[in-house]
């Protein structure tokens, strides 16, 4: 960046169905210039829409097989924009495992560190390493910073991130990292933008998506969370189990074998298992008055989020504000209400008529714990990472 003119700065973030990405103008300001995204990679009824100045410049329905199609189709539409090239990617990369807690400039030494992690992550990480190799097609040589979803649980207590192994294997890196950092930081910063005396409460932040997960933060600090050495573990979720008795992943890894257990537990399980039909809870909800299966698996999420979130309270001794986000948490009104039914004697009570409107603020006036709706913005914490990282050298 030169004097006061604005750094462009192109993000990208690789869910397990979805890819992102936003290009912004950082300096004094941070304005969105566009946001791209493409959904439901590798299934039915994908779309590939792009906003731009506040209204939609491309809506096509897509069918890419998989990460790899989607970043194609992203990086051509984007080449083919014109225009001057960003003076930096910035990368959502899941796990940064015991190593990495900053973000880092994308080297061939972190390449290497990432690639071992792939067997812990095989749903995200393959398309972190694809997307460094996209941008380097795409734009030879130009900075690209990873920024790590694990970043924000390192400062959890160690008595949380233990498992009850022996210590070797904790010597070799076997703990509890914690995922969906980067949310839980942008959703943290905006509830102290909002209420600094409640962000620096007892505070629960649900991260309700294709993938789940909730953080129990306290004093502004992580405290614990649902997810622990894999982001399969914690709640269930879209394709997901979430915690399993190890008992069924032994019997299952001695009928099926290695890859297949892999695929039961990561890609047909949660709600797709469940309810045979779909991953997506707006399916499922459309159909669950008709469709038996369909209402057992919203149910079932929403009675393993309501059980977690207790045992969340437990840790932080209570709880003063709860906060959903994510695609599920912010978009799903009756979701909310079943995780929240029958938390009363936490202090958890909602007003029906702000739930279904959407929030901000959606707990009854009367009631002692705040519960917040706060749209995450991972695209945008990337942003800010990747800037300051330029701003510093690299």
């Amino acid at each position: 960046m030169t004097g006061n003119q604005p750094t462009r700065v192109l993000t990208l973030n690789a869910g397990s169905s979805s890819l992102k990405a936003a290009l912004y103008a950082m300096g004094p300001g941070e304005e969105l210039a566009l946001a791209a995204e493409l959904t439901r990679i590798g299934g039915a009824g994908g779309r590939f829409q792009v906003r731009a100045a506040g209204r939609t410049v491309l809506d096509q329905a897509v069918a890419p097989p998989d990460h790899a199609a989607a970043l194609e189709l992203l990086m051509a539409w984007l080449a083919a924009q014109g225009g001057p090239a960003p003076a930096a990617v910035g990368h959502r990369v899941v796990h940064g495992g015991a190593r990495y807690g900053e973000p880092t400039r994308v080297t061939p030494e972190l390449i290497a560190a990432l690639r071992a992690l792939e067997p812990i992550d095989p749903l995200h990480m393959p398309q972190a390493l694809a997307g460094f190799a996209a941008v380097e097609r795409s734009f030879p040589g130009i900075p690209q910073i990873a920024c790590f979803d694990t970043a924000f649980h390192q400062a959890m207590p160690r008595l949380a991130k233990a498992y009850p192994l022996a210590a070797s294997l904790d010597d070799e890196g076997i703990r509890r990292y914690g995922f969906h950092g980067l949310s839980y930081e942008f959703v943290l910063q905006a509830l102290r933008e909002a209420d600094p005396a409640a962000a620096h409460g007892r505070v629960i932040l649900a991260h309700l998506g294709n993938g789940a997960s909730m953080a129990a933060v306290l004093g502004g600090r992580p405290q614990d969370t649902t997810m622990g050495f894999s982001p399969t573990g914690g709640l269930m979720m879209g394709t997901r189990t979430g915690d399993l008795d190890p008992g069924v992943l032994l019997y299952l890894l001695r009928r099926n074998g290695a890859d297949e257990l892999d695929a039961l537990v990561n890609r047909q399980a949660g709600l797709l298992g469940v309810s045979g039909t779909s991953a997506d809870m707006r399916d499922l909800l459309a159909h669950e008055a008709t469709d038996a299966r369909a209402q057992l698996a919203v149910d079932l999420f929403c009675y393993q989020a309501r059980k977690a979130l207790g045992g969340l309270a437990a840790v932080l001794g209570g709880l003063d504000t709860l906060v959903f986000t994510g695609g599920i948490g912010e978009h799903a009104p009756a979701v909310r209400a079943r995780i929240c039914a029958g938390l009363g004697y936490l202090g958890v009570q909602l007003a029906d008529g702000h739930n279904a409107a959407g929030g901000p603020l959606i707990s009854d006036p009367s009631g002692p714990v705040q519960i917040r709706v706060i749209p995450t913005d991972e695209d945008r914490m990337i942003a800010r990472h990747t800037h300051r990282v330029l701003a510093h050298g690299g």
